[in-house]
């Protein structure tokens, strides 16, 4: 039978319950269990699939498809384990799924209520992520914050699992602020108490407290807290503000709260490794040198809603032992070929990732069309190989006004166009081209040579090498314009061969211009970066990807 463990929030949100979530898993899974995680949001959309970056950040794909909370890209990242439907409940789906029953009349006509049907739901969407994967322990982290009127049957649900499961199945983490006041520097413990009477008012006692804090707690500071929160003075974890995310793992173990857990669940210490993540982090910590990067987007007031394309970014850095710095470049401001060289010139590398929408595409344009100019190395995701594409089309093969069908249907050159199964489809959520699809890389090319870098088993030769990458589109290339595209000198380096689907692009006379279709973001790990990303970053500090 699974374990059970649930990370809360108190005070504010944005404290790090997914760090801490994913750092508590890291460290199991250095124990040799098998752990999985999942992510309760208690807003009522049905997933963030059709939310605005702006609100929510970005919507991070898992490999069968869900689009889910960011704080999943942190789970994978951390445990170099693959998430599912299971891993991203909200509130919304939960209340949909109790409609969806009632309306079919599998309530038997009773009164349906927040409790006992919605919190069984809620309880359902656990057990389940336990019964699906086969975990030893199955870590969920319930968003926002304790007091929220929106979680409170989720607190109600964890609180009901407690109760019918045995003491040593379940253990509860509650992270909290413990701010240092400006002049004093006094670290304050009086938020964390209030937070702690707010979740015992939902009927739940914390195991562990997690204090987010910018400096080492002293000691009385510690047992305080512990005091007044009825948890021994060992349980109280202090997590601090690092500038390497990745160290909060082993900060968690050096004050031993992997071994409280396991203590807690009743889990034998197994044989503990984990030196790959310490190697990774003291090279992290040791980098020299700098490769700047300008991210040309249209989200880029707030950064989170990049997050993979960063972190993905830095691990290629890593690779180099290189410190990798993204700056964030409104595409509005790019409106114009002047406008471009003015603000792009002085980085080593351009990056255009996805999104959806015509603002803001010009400006890409023109980012793209100085890469390709200025023989500057750059790499495309997703909507940034249909801006390629465009730029190439008007500016290299004389289709004025050559365009998207999304930003202009009207285009008399519709380079990239919607999708044939897309076509009639009302429904905006869950309804995109979604989750892991095959494309086979053609010999010759520069994604080729970066894939078979990482496969042992394959070389260069043993054509075709078929990978599976992540997608979340509703557009395509145009395969009518295939050919002409071709004798202008655009190669056709991946393709999907269940769909014929244009996958990836390449110019060949350039140090790297490669642009894709899918989001090779999602599948990067800080300890296995991913190809095309350390192709990218390579040829940004003039250096082969392979050495």
């Amino acid at each position: 039978m699974a374990k059970f463990i649930f990370v809360t929030g108190g005070v504010v949100s944005g404290l790090g319950k997914g760090i801490t979530a994913s750092s508590i898993a890291l460290l199991l899974k250095a124990h040799g269990y098998k752990v999985f995680m999942q992510k309760f949001d208690p807003y009522i959309n049905v997933d963030p699939g059709t939310m605005s970056p702006y609100q929510h950040g970005e919507v991070f794909v898992t490999a069968d498809g869900s689009e889910t909370d960011l704080d999943l890209g942190h789970y994978e990242r951390f445990t170099g384990e693959e998430m599912n439907y299971t891993s991203n409940i909200t509130l919304g789906k939960v209340l949909k799924a109790v409609i969806d029953k009632e309306r079919r009349g599998d309530y038997l006509g009773g009164t349906v209520q927040i409790v006992p049907h919605v919190t069984d739901e809620i309880k359902h969407k656990i057990y389940e992520a336990a019964s699906s994967t086969g975990a030893d322990i199955v870590i969920t982290e319930i968003g926002g914050t304790v007091g929220d009127i929106e979680s409170e049957a989720f607190l109600e649900a964890l609180r009901q699992v407690k109760l019918e499961r045995a003491a040593e199945d379940t253990l509860f983490v509650h992270t909290t602020l413990v701010p240092a006041l400006y002049g004093s520097d006094e670290l304050k413990t009086k938020p964390t108490q209030h937070s702690v009477i707010d979740l015992r008012g939902a009927g739940i006692q914390p195991d562990i407290i997690v204090c987010r804090t910018p400096v080492l707690p002293p000691h009385e500071v510690m047992a305080k807290i512990a005091m007044f929160c009825s948890v021994p003075a060992t349980n109280v974890i202090a997590s601090i503000d690092v500038k390497n995310v990745y160290e909060i793992p082993l900060l968690y173990h050096q004050q031993g709260a992997d071994d409280i857990v396991l203590a807690k669940l009743h889990l034998p210490t197994r044989s503990f490794d984990i030196g790959a993540w310490q190697r990774m982090v003291d090279t992290v910590n040791a980098l020299q040198g700098e490769v700047h990067i300008a991210l040309v987007g249209k989200y880029t007031h707030l950064p989170d809603a990049y997050i993979s394309v960063t972190e993905a970014l830095h691990h290629a850095g890593y690779h180099f032992g290189k410190r990798v710095c993204v700056d964030y470049i409104d595409a509005e401001e790019l409106e114009s070929a002047e406008g471009a060289a003015s603000v792009l010139s002085n980085y080593d590398g351009i990056i255009v990732p996805g999104g959806f929408g015509q603002r803001g595409t010009e400006g890409m344009i023109a980012a793209c069309r100085y890469a390709r100019e200025k023989h500057k190395p750059f790499l495309g995701l997703c909507l940034g190989m249909q801006i390629a594409v465009i730029e190439f089309a008007r500016n290299i093969c004389g289709l004025t006004n050559a365009s998207s069908t999304e930003f202009n249907s009207d285009t008399p050159h519709p380079v990239i166009c919607l999708m044939e199964e897309q076509k009639g489809i009302r429904n905006m959520g869950g309804t995109l081209r979604l989750g892991n699809c095959p494309c086979d890389l053609q010999p010759g090319t520069l994604a080729l040579k970066a894939y078979s870098s990482i496969h042992s088993q394959s070389s260069i030769a043993n054509y075709p090498l078929s990978i599976q990458e992540r997608h979340r589109h509703r557009y395509e290339f145009n395969n009518a314009y295939r050919t002409l595209l071709e004798q202008h000198g655009l190669r056709i380096a991946g393709i999907n061969p269940d769909l014929n689907l244009v996958e990836i692009i390449e110019l060949p006379d350039h140090p790297h211009y490669v642009a894709v279709q899918f989001h090779p973001e999602f599948r990067s790990r800080p300890t296995h970066p991913h190809p095309l990303f350390v192709s990218f970053v390579g040829a940004a500090i003039n250096q082969d990807f392979g050495s």
